[in-house]
Order: structure tokens, then sequence, then C-alpha cells
């Protein structure tokens, strides 16, 4: 969410935190994701557990000593997600961190707050936590516009489905992404993976651009991994292809035995899978460091697609460094982040909320992205003129 603002002409970061927890049971540190921050963006994270550090604490770390425009609150998502089978049954603690937001907007006292997470965080078991959050800040004053969208619908060349919150202190009109694209339209191929990766260089498992040390993918774990994805077809292809291929049934795990013995694959396709050319790439998670894990191999190499290629997809511009030794943990970082793409526009809403200037194609548009001019048309009927004949654009309100 950060880089978003970052890049934007009319913001400035001015603190951070993170815990950089991979998950409850990781060491304190270990997924080393500030150092990515500070590379990038040029500020140093206070690392710290956000579910017990006192707020003016983290005013005084910061050095912020007034009230700010914007604060930038993205609790985890996993304990939210539907991929995350535990969920079901239990409320991660984690969870409690989007009802806590309201103690730092206390603190904090921003004209604007901004969240994103994953969809069940308005539709899910556990979705009293954003409940609870609301209730919050409208008793304080706020207006609060929250709504699941496809983020490819902005842009973005992957189908990601995500919650994105604005919420705007008394005083400020509501504005929202949906108004910034009103009677704005797509190019079909603006988030098609062929756009997307258009002109990186070939590479091979287990190598490292000389180029761009983040244009790398990993070895295979073994003979039979990458023999599998070489029976796999080109361009969309599926372990389902497995079963039609000369040698195929050869490279069939357990586990795809027993689904085509039941015949119910449900999402189990995708495992294994090419990304399709022509088509948007599928939801980049997590745990996107392995081709087993779900569709992220290259749609033509026998390889997994390299950390700067899942990158580009989730509207990270080429330039974008991502350090740290470890090439699971930037797998990771790419996989949990809010797509830069998308918190660049949410930056160009949140300076129309502030100024009144509504954002231009070209304010929708995070330099060094996949995403050109040229694939934004404005629609023929949204441009209505005055009496003088000059254009005035006409724009759609939402009420909460």
């Amino acid at each position: 969410m950060s880089f978003g603002f970052h890049a934007h002409p009319h913001f400035e970061v001015i603190g951070a935190a993170d815990a950089q927890l991979g998950k409850p049971s990781s060491p304190k540190g270990s997924l080393a994701c500030n150092t990515t921050y500070e590379a990038n963006i040029g500020i140093t994270p206070v690392e710290t557990d956000l579910g017990t550090v006192d707020p003016e604490s983290l005013m005084r770390s910061m050095g912020v000593t007034s009230p700010i425009d914007i604060l930038s609150a993205c609790p985890p998502c996993t304990g939210f997600s539907r991929t995350n089978a535990k969920n079901h049954l239990e409320d991660d603690k984690r969870n409690s961190l989007v009802g806590r937001t309201i103690v730092f907007v206390d603190a904090f006292q921003p004209r604007i707050v901004v969240m994103e997470n994953a969809r069940e965080l308005l539709q899910g078991r556990w979705a009293h936590h954003f409940e609870i959050l609301k209730k919050g800040l409208e008793a304080r004053g706020y207006t609060v516009h929250a709504q699941n969208h496809f983020l490819n619908r902005f842009g973005l060349p992957q189908v990601r489905e995500r919650t994105l919150v604005i919420a705007v202190a008394p005083g400020l009109d509501l504005r929202t992404l949906e108004d910034a694209w009103a009677g704005r339209t797509l190019t079909q191929e603006a988030t098609s993976v062929r756009r997307a990766l258009k002109g990186l260089p070939s590479i091979n498992a287990g190598d490292t651009h000389p180029a761009d040390d983040a244009h790398a993918s990993p070895s295979f774990h073994s003979a039979a991994t990458f023999g599998r994805l070489q029976k796999i077809p080109h361009d969309g292809g599926s372990w389902r292809d497995l079963l039609r291929v000369p040698g195929g049934t050869e490279y069939l795990t357990p586990a795809m035995l027993k689904s085509v013995e039941k015949k119910d694959f449900g999402s189990f396709p995708d495992v294994y899978g090419r990304m399709a050319w022509d088509r948007p790439a599928p939801t980049i998670k997590r745990e996107c460091a392995h081709v087993g894990n779900g569709r992220y191999s290259h749609p033509e190499e026998n390889r997994l697609c390299s950390v700067r290629e899942l990158g580009i997809l989730n509207g990270f511009p080429r330039t974008y460094k991502f350090e740290g030794a470890s090439l699971s943990n930037k797998y990771r970082h790419i996989g949990d982040a809010v797509p830069p793409l998308i918190s660049y526009q949410l930056a160009s809403v949140c300076h129309w909320i502030l100024t009144g200037r509504r954002p231009s194609v070209d304010d929708l548009i995070l330099p060094g992205t996949h995403l050109r001019p040229g694939d934004i048309r404005e629609a023929d009927d949204f441009l209505a003129h005055d009496e003088k004949g000059e254009a005035a654009q006409v724009r759609e309100f939402v009420a909460v």
C-alpha cells in the first residue's frame, strides 16, 4: 500500500510499522519485509507488534507529532481468507487487528483511512471485526465506504478479488475508486499476461538473469516435478491434460489420481498449471513459490514464473527491488502485497478527496507498470457540455 502513495507526486510517506511475521509461529523478523520497504521507500519501518504497541509511543518512534492526511491500515488477510480451511472454524487472533485500527485513528487523527484485505473481511464468518471498525469510525464522524472488487477491473493483469475501504473525516466528500473509473473502460489486452510480461528475457529454472536479480526462478525439487511440468501443454495447460498427453499419466500424483477416481476436481486443476498468455493471471497467493501450489508456471517455459514476473502481474513496477537472501520470502512479499498499481490509484482518489481534482487517466497509471494511457478509454457519453460548449466531467456519487 505504501509504495503507491510514495510514488504519487502529491504524497510523502512519513512513517511505517510492521512486525515482519510470516505466521504466528515464525520468529520475530523472519519475513524480512522491512528491508525491502526501506530499499524502495527510503524509510525504515518500526518493527513492532501493532496488536500490543501503545499508539502514542509508536507516533514518537516515527517522529510524528501532528495529525496526518492518510492512515494506511492493512491487517493480515490470512485469518479471513476462505482458502485457509481453519478459518471456517477458528477466529484467528490477528483478525482483531482490524477493530484495533481505531486506536491508531485516535492517535494519528488522519483525514482519510485506507485499508485492503480479503473479500471475506466483508462477507465471511468473521466479518464482525470490520463492523467493529466501521461503527468506531462512524462514531467519530467518518463516512465509510467498503466494497469488494475484482482488481483486473482497474487494470491489474490478475484476477484478484479484494476488499477496499476508504473512510473520510467530517467535512470531506467521499470519493472512491469506482468514481475515479466512472465512464472509463479498459481495452481487453491491457490485463493479459502477454502484455504484462512482454519483453522479459527467457531464463531457466534455477537461474537468475544477470541484469535483474529479481528475474529469478527456483530449481525444481525433483526430477518428477520437472518432468510433470514438461508434459503440461503450453498456454494455460493443466495437470488434467496429463490424462491425454503421451506418457502423462506417469506423472499423476496420488492426490491427482484420487481426484480422477472421484471425478471431483474442485479448484485442484490449478496446481502445476501454466498461465495463459491472453488472459489475466490467476490470484497470486502468498505461497506462490512452488509450481505445485497453483497456476504459477510460465505459459511456455518449464519453470515457475520468476519473482519479477509475479511482481509485474501483481502491479509492481519493473524497477522494484526485492531484498533479502530468501527467494521464498520474496515470493511471499508479492503474494501478500496490496498491488502498488491499485494503491497508486487509491492515492489519486485521496488527492481528489483532499483537493477536489478528479484523477485524469494518467493519474491511474503507476509509472513503470504495464498499463498505458491508451489502455483506458473515456466513454463517449461521459462528457457533458455546458452552455459554452466546454466539457465538464459528470461524477457519480456513492451514498453509504
